[in-house]
């Protein structure tokens, strides 16, 4: 059973993991790359409903993990695959389910699951199995008394519990640390692709810790939970811009920069999970076709310019969909930020060049590494366009 907070049940038949499970139930557009999406840190203590009717045909492989493991709560689907045919398979996504104990139900209308989502929200939710789940109104109660994802602090467990590096691939250009707060494999994978040695730090990296790796910039990742939690990664994000270091966030990112540059955050009604999501980027026109995972969004409309502690910045990217922000560019500091996934498997790939922005930033703002571990910006950084590249 998959059993909504305001009462809604959907009767199935277990998938993976027989118990039960409670988290907030979600759904998400994407058609493939089942796998990355189980595996995204990003969806950690969520119910993911499928809205692709057929899952699992590809099977599980031991190469598309985005972390060490599954992160979902629970996982619901119409329509499993009997058996998994792809050459790289290893196992099926059943097995994958059953062996990481995650719970979940298969064999529900998921078309009705997502419609009453769309026009409820996103809620607390559990899915049960096994042989005495109890009344139904018991498990309506029993998700009704679990928590909610608003004021939820959970970037701390799913953070890395030590440093570790991603060595760049050929002749090392440029050294990144990399704030985990909920980081996918293919992250780093992309910057060491582009000449960037990457160090990985945990989400309560200090300042002095991040200024010891010598940064020629800093990422923050995507992660779970509310950013209004983040008060460390939103400080730390604070003395990086204070600093001047070129800085560029994704996802959660986006939130922890618009906290940092003074603004609010909020809970969309049901958010975007999926591949499929256009964005506008306001200083060209560009629309790109970007893959999401996000329940909260900065406040703030199209093309509107404001005022920070650190100099002018910019909404410079917003969803034609709903308004919904999508990016924040400094004018003239060197930051940008967005909310989609640049590194996104299994696609799409419209927004990879952001990687490129970045190391654009990096050359325009250099850093000089002072001595005793100090840093101080080499020369005065460069205004920035709304793209985050100098002008």
């Amino acid at each position: 059973m998959l059993v909504l907070e305001d009462g809604r049940i959907f009767r199935g038949e277990a998938f993976g993991a027989v118990g039960e499970t409670l988290g907030e139930a979600v759904f998400t557009t994407g058609m493939t790359g089942y796998q990355e999406t189980l595996t995204d840190p990003s969806y950690h203590r969520q119910i993911v409903v499928q809205t692709a009717p057929q899952i699992g045909n590809t099977g599980w492989n031991g190469e598309d993990d985005e972390s060490t493991g599954i992160q979902v709560a629970g996982y619901a689907v119409r329509d499993p695959s009997r058996r998994p045919s792809n050459w790289r398979s290893t196992g099926s996504l059943e097995d994958a389910l059953r062996t990481q104990g995650v719970v979940g139900i298969a064999g529900i209308d998921t078309r009705a699951v997502v419609r009453h989502l769309r026009e409820r929200g996103a809620m607390r939710a559990g899915v049960f199995s096994g042989t005495s789940l109890g009344s139904d109104e018991m498990l309506v109660e029993r998700v009704r008394q679990s928590p909610g994802m608003e004021g939820a602090d959970l970037y701390g467990a799913v953070t890395t519990k030590t440093p570790y590096v991603r060595e760049a691939v050929g002749d090392k250009k440029f050294t990144v640390a990399a704030l985990d707060v909920g980081i996918k494999f293919n992250t780093p994978r992309m910057m060491a692709q582009r000449g960037i040695e990457v160090h990985v730090l945990p989400a309560d990296t200090t300042f002095e810790q991040l200024l010891a790796v010598n940064p020629d910039g800093v990422f923050i990742s995507n992660g779970p939970g509310d950013p209004a939690t983040a008060d460390v990664p939103v400080a730390l994000t604070r003395q990086v811009l204070e600093r001047r270091i070129p800085l560029f966030g994704i996802c959660f990112g986006n939130q922890i920069l618009g906290r940092a540059l003074g603004r609010g955050t909020y809970k969309l009604r049901y958010g975007h999970r999926g591949i499929n999501i256009p964005v506008v980027e306001h200083a060209t026109g560009r629309v790109a076709i970007t893959s999401q995972n996000h329940g909260f969004a900065v406040e703030g409309s199209a093309g509107e310019r404001f005022d920070t502690p650190f100099g002018t910045g910019v909404v410079s990217h917003t969803c034609p969909n709903d308004g919904c922000v999508e990016g924040l560019t400094g004018l003239d500091f060197p930051a940008f930020s967005v909310q989609y996934h640049p590194e996104a498997a299994a696609g799409p790939h419209d927004a990879a060049d952001l990687f490129d922005r970045f190391c654009q930033l990096m050359t325009d703002n250099p850093v000089s590494h002072g001595p005793a571990g100090t840093e101080e910006s080499g020369g005065r950084h460069r205004l920035l366009d709304q793209n985050g590249g100098a002008v």
